[in-house]
């Protein structure tokens, strides 16, 4: 007979709300214990969300997430679940600073603590600026189970809290974690837990958070595996969740505890007792998404997220019939709902009348709000007055659009979505203060390439459901085009899109320097006009939008170069 059922509650916090985070821990421990669970794993730092950057510092939130912790223990028993333990991540202050840290909440009190040990300082983490490593381990007996904890990093490196745990012997490992979404992440995560289980002697169940935070988004895929790497039970990706695992251990030894390596373990006494409940059936192994479906579901998740959870109800975009608007929209639409979102068609006499009826049929399509704004007696207003020409007077129509989508923002509580692709912010191939304003940038770390093939991936997902595609066929196979010349093309400024790609991701995700570029088969002429385009182009990229980071080496948070910059590749 199986001893311990523990349920992971793969949720959704908002950093900061500390109130409202503390009832998403009560809404899901109950629903645990409807399921008869007598662990509930919630993911890291969930009490105040993740990550709090410079909260972290600041005393009065700290002691207000202090506050919070004791006082959900006590809502916990109030509401008839002080029987369940649950194990909660929260921020942490003690005498020797702020720490990343994880609760085990039971009758009522707060019975265990434990601190991070490994704090990342690589990519979109800076744990090492606001966090102190913890030095203990608390292993809580609960029906005879020896349960231990690791907090997420914790488990991505090697040595540290899981060996300890190995040495002083335990029946099972939770992992609470908030570990952000990458492409293909999900490849690493289990041959990660399934060595990190067989280290620790034990089974480990790995409960992710869930849900978009500014450029950041969690994708959940919480995971248990056996002692022997076996998977058991797999969480779906970007839903909230709650996966249900029955644990038959051998349980019921005496272990020591005391000083273990660089540990000082701590053993904490619930219960022997093993209640007697009929077993579940094996928890679903839920598949990963396919790579397009997987960045869209991101994708979605981001823009959701960072609309919701910053107030907003409505936002609005330029539509020109091109790619990037139309994904953008697609996106909207499927994340808010087509009464949500507001396009707006902003022709000027370069405009073609494609770029016109493709973004009519695009509204057409998903059903979203639709208006046409002309911007020619604008710019003409501009360009007779200042006596523009050439560049300044392309870009003025940029800026008449954007200053467009601002003004109705302001009138009308919109956000505006700002429609530019990676592959453009890479060269600045994009006009500041024009193109590049809004509040949020949807496709910000997604290569042009990409964008095709998310466009070709959501109409064939459409026609799949008997649903009408939402992106018009003629805004995938028409040449791209910012219409502010005639018969301007992307490619008369750029290395066709396919090129350009394979240098950037080469450049920007990799890290590659000039010698090894030219290594790896890219022309030497094409080299230098590409990386003198995207070094140039670092002071319009600070000024950009927040986006969804898909890659690993998003824009901003993982890729920080200076403005002023004197090195040049080559």
């Amino acid at each position: 007979m199986p001893q311990l059922r523990i349920a992971l509650a793969q949720v959704n916090a908002t950093v900061g709300d500390l109130q409202g985070n503390a009832s998403l821990v009560v809404e899901w421990t109950r629903k645990a214990r409807e399921g008869g669970a007598h662990v509930a794993v919630f993911p890291e730092m969930v009490l105040t969300g993740y990550p709090v950057e410079d909260l972290a510092i600041r005393t009065s939130f700290a002691r207000a997430s202090a506050e919070a912790l004791e006082a959900l223990a006590g809502s916990l028993e109030a509401s008839g679940l002080g029987d369940v333990a649950a194990v909660v991540g929260y921020l942490e202050h003690d005498s020797v600073g702020p720490r990343n840290a994880v609760a085990v909440l039971h009758g009522g009190r707060v019975v265990a603590r434990q601190c991070k040990h490994h704090l990342p300082n690589y990519g979109v983490f800076d744990e090492r600026r606001y966090f102190k490593p913890g030095s203990s381990l608390d292993i809580v007996r609960i029906n005879g189970v020896e349960v231990g904890m690791v907090i997420c990093e914790d488990l991505w490196q090697d040595g540290g809290p899981i060996t300890a745990l190995g040495d002083a012997g335990v029946d099972l490992v939770v992992s609470p974690n908030a570990s952000p979404y990458e492409r293909n992440k999900d490849d690493q995560r289990l041959p990660l837990v399934a060595r990190r289980a067989a280290e620790a002697h034990a089974p480990l169940a790995y409960c992710n958070l869930v849900g978009g935070q500014d450029e950041l988004v969690f994708d959940g895929d919480s995971l248990v595996v056996s002692a022997d790497g076996q998977l058991v039970g797999r969480a779906p990706q970007f839903v909230e969740h709650l996966m249900f695992v029955d644990f038959d251990v051998q349980g019921g030894r005496e272990y020591e505890q005391g000083q273990i390596g660089d540990f000082y373990v701590r053993r904490v006494f619930l219960s022997d007792a093993i209640p007697a409940y009929e077993p579940l059936p094996a928890p679903r192994v839920f598949e990963p998404l396919a790579d397009e479906a997987e960045v869209w579901h991101a994708l979605v998740t981001g823009l959701r997220d960072y609309v919701h959870k910053n107030g907003f109800r409505t936002v609005v975009l330029g539509l020109s019939g091109g790619i990037d608007s139309a994904v953008v929209a697609s996106l909207a639409v499927d994340a808010l709902g087509a009464d949500a979102v507001y396009g707006v068609s902003m022709p000027s006499s370069y405009s073609s009348e494609h770029s016109r009826s493709d973004a009519s049929d695009m509204a057409q399509r998903t059903g979203l709000h639709f208006t046409t704004e002309p911007i020619g007696e604008m710019v003409s207003t501009y360009v007779s007055q200042l006596k523009l020409t050439g560049l300044a007077e392309e870009n003025i129509q940029a800026r008449c659009r954007g200053m467009l989508l601002m003004a109705l923002s302001n009138q009308h509580g919109h956000l505006v979505l700002a429609t530019g692709n990676k592959s453009e912010l890479a060269v600045g191939y994009s006009t500041i203060y024009g193109d590049a304003v809004g509040g949020y940038a949807p496709i910000k770390d997604v290569l042009k390439t990409l964008v095709w093939d998310l466009a070709r991936w959501r109409n064939a997902e459409a026609e799949k459901r008997g649903e009408t595609p939402p992106i018009p066929e003629n805004s995938i196979s028409k040449p791209p085009s910012a219409e502010l010349r005639p018969g301007q093309v992307d490619t008369d400024s750029l290395p066709d899109y396919e090129v350009l790609d394979r240098l950037l991701d080469d450049y920007v995700h990799c890290d590659r320097g000039y010698d090894d570029l030219l290594a790896a088969g890219h022309e030497p002429a094409l080299v230098d006009r590409v990386l003198r385009m995207v070094d140039k182009a670092e002071y319009k990229r600070r000024q950009y939008p927040p986006g969804t980071k898909i890659s690993n080496k998003a824009f901003g948070r993982d890729r920080r170069l200076p403005i002023t910059n004197g090195w040049r590749e080559g």
